[in-house]
């Protein structure tokens, strides 16, 4: 029977090697797949240019428009809440960026511990807010896929796990990171092959849409 420490090991050694290679292929595939649509050959004049169009189209889309906030002020807060803090958990922890520098070569400096706990925390309650308004909204309920839960729990078990292994609240502790390690591995495996490649494709595809509006001479 393997021990705690030697499913820590496995998760963080082989299991982590074969995410890693799964994520990163299946990401290229779908990148692939999708600039190799291409786009048939725009024969009207152009009325604009196309690069500064399309990066404006993509910082505006970060911020809400008034009139999607008067419409689901919800969706808009709790969704920005969560998706800031799932980043900041991510990326400015700083036993994760010493992971990704000893994956990629890359660092930068990360935020406090207990600021990271705490925003952990927030993300935590607002993943869970989101789950419980898609589940007694009817129109969310009735418009939502298996995959839509799919993702909320993959999304939401490293936090979670994450936040359980850094408080020692399962013993032993080797059990609770390798299930942390765990539950990041099958986001990193999940998320080529779900509507999780927005983290990726939305900038392309707001940028797309900004240059063919900038083309056209039409404010995006």
């Amino acid at each position: 029977m393997m021990s705690s420490m030697d499913f820590l090991l496995f998760t963080k050694g082989p299991l982590f090697q074969v995410a890693i290679a799964i994520f990163v292929l299946g990401i290229l595939i779908r990148l692939v797949e999708i600039f190799a649509l291409g786009r048939s050959r725009n024969f009207a004049e152009p009325r604009g240019g196309q690069v500064i169009p399309g990066l404006k189209t993509v910082y505006k889309r970060f911020n809400p428009d008034p009139g999607t906030f008067r419409r689901a002020p919800f969706d808009v807060v709790v969704g920005t809440v969560w998706h800031i803090g799932f980043i900041v958990a991510l990326l400015l922890f700083i036993p994760h960026v010493e992971v990704i520098k000893a994956t990629v070569g890359l660092a930068w400096p990360g935020l406090p511990n207990p600021v990271v706990d705490a925003v952990t925390a927030i993300t935590l309650l607002g993943l869970i807010a989101a789950l419980i308004h898609r589940l007694t909204h009817p129109v969310k309920r009735f418009l939502s896929t298996p995959e839509d839960y799919v993702i909320w729990a993959v999304t939401f078990l490293p936090v979670l796990t994450g936040y359980i292994a850094y408080h020692r609240l399962v013993n032993p502790y080797p059990l609770a990171l390798g299930v942390h390690i765990l539950t990041a591995e099958i986001f990193l495996i999940v998320l080529p092959f779900t509507k999780l490649t927005h983290i990726f494709t939305a900038v392309v595809a707001r940028w797309f849409n900004g240059a063919n509006f900038g083309r056209k001479g039409v404010q995006s």
